[in-house]
């Protein structure tokens, strides 16, 4: 068995991945708290761009980010390209199911519940496909004990995530929880890092697959604009203090319409 490294660059792959995930958390947070404001279709097109900051940035770009640290000495590694991007999308899907889930089904506690378990499922296994997309001369066996903890871990993680989401308003408290969910993303990305084992095989043998540096600057650039896109969406458009202050205005309108006399043609009301 060899040993494995999940920090072979140091500090500079998990700090990269925790900022990265909490940056994602964070604007997914920000368009969420749209979202429960506009509602309607407006509040659906910030759902969606919530599940791309978070599933897409906040999950997996940082799950991606971290895989960037691992090594196994003395040994090579590629990654499958197709199960790569399939990982990808399934973040980006499994956290948007939860958002509208949970966002959609009020305030009970079954939609939350279903939503974080559906959610947090689908991030455990976005991550162990991520793992699966490594090719190495190696047999690769996981701990099953530790593999369920950190599907816990998961599961614990996205109903957290998608309680912020339906309660978390303010950017000291969105800066707050985009900090803790973080936490829990990183979390539970290295607690199912530490469940593999690596044993090599004998002889020479073929990887195939491309090199993590082939995603580097994909992910970068796509990462860049999605996220600074997501952004300055949120930016340009109302806040959400003016969102809740015109909504107040024109439900006072709507009222005010209902409960004003009939009047004719010169503004004297009719009897």
């Amino acid at each position: 068995m060899s040993p494995v490294d999940h920090f072979s660059s140091g500090l500079v792959t998990p700090v990269a991945a925790y900022v990265i995930s909490s940056v994602g958390s964070m604007l997914g947070l920000l368009l969420t708290s749209r979202a429960r404001v506009v509602g309607g279709r407006a509040g659906a097109f910030w759902l969606v761009g919530a599940a791309f900051a978070i599933g897409g940035t906040g999950i997996w770009t940082m799950h991606f980010i971290a895989m960037l640290g691992f090594s196994v000495p003395g040994m090579t590694i590629r990654y499958d390209v197709p199960l790569t991007v399939a990982s990808a999308l399934i973040a980006v899907v499994v956290v948007g199911v939860g958002l509208f889930l949970t966002s959609y089904g009020g305030d009970r506690l079954a939609s939350l519940l279903g939503g974080g378990l559906l959610t947090g499922a689908g991030v455990a296994s976005m991550h162990y496909l991520g793992m699966a997309a490594m090719n190495m001369s190696a047999h690769v066996s996981y701990d099953p004990a530790i593999v369920s903890v950190s599907v816990l871990i998961a599961v614990a993680a996205a109903t957290v995530a998608l309680w912020f989401t339906v309660r978390v308003s303010g950017a000291l408290k969105i800066g707050a929880a985009a900090l803790v969910m973080g936490v829990a993303v990183a979390g539970m990305h290295y607690t199912g890092m530490y469940s593999m084992s690596v044993t090599p095989h004998h002889g020479p043998v073929a990887v195939p697959g491309a090199q993590a540096v082939d995603f580097l600057l994909p992910l970068i650039v796509g990462t860049s604009v999605i996220t600074v896109g997501l952004l300055l969406a949120a930016l340009l458009s109302p806040s959400e203090k003016e969102l809740r202050n015109e909504a107040a205005y024109r439900e006072r309108l709507r009222a005010h319409d209902e409960g004003a006399p009939e009047v004719d043609l010169f503004g004297t009301p009719r009897r």
